[in-house]
């Protein structure tokens, strides 16, 4: 009997550092910086906009990001000019030293010929994203 109260002791101490550990709060910290590359083709500002919050949240934790706007993604130029919040984080995200790409042929598509938050890239330049980087997300 005796034995059988330490045992469910143990367990029961066991149980509640596990649910501590699962409910502190805590984030977990990169121990090793890593290269993001991120391809955004939604044109929806609260997607673009989330996409930026992180990208701004992993440049703080020290990784490299860089992004592609693809098809509607490239609309971004514009969306900046509407929505502040928007234009807030891509501005934080550039003064940050983030690379912003753009499809060429999605801007030309569009009739953006100057686009003043990406630069004009190609396929290439998303092929060389993928390959180079260690993690890659699609929004």
């Amino acid at each position: 009997m005796k034995n059988s109260i330490i045992i469910i002791t143990i367990m029961l101490s066991l149980q509640t550092i596990n649910i501590k550990a699962q409910c502190s709060g805590s984030s977990i910290k990169a121990t090793k910086a890593t290269s993001i590359g991120m391809v955004i083709s939604s044109g929806d500002i609260e997607t673009v906009w989330n996409a930026l919050r992180f990208a701004n949240y992993s440049k703080s934790q020290g990784d490299t990001v860089t992004i592609f706007l693809l098809g509607k993604g490239v609309e971004l130029d514009s969306l900046v000019k509407k929505n502040n919040d928007l234009k807030e984080q891509t501005d934080e995200f550039l003064k940050n030293g983030g690379v912003i790409l753009g499809c060429g042929t999605c801007l030309s598509k569009r009739k953006i010929n100057e686009p003043q938050v990406c630069k004009y890239s190609s396929m290439g330049d998303l092929y060389d994203i993928i390959r180079k980087n260690k993690t890659v997300l699609t929004f």
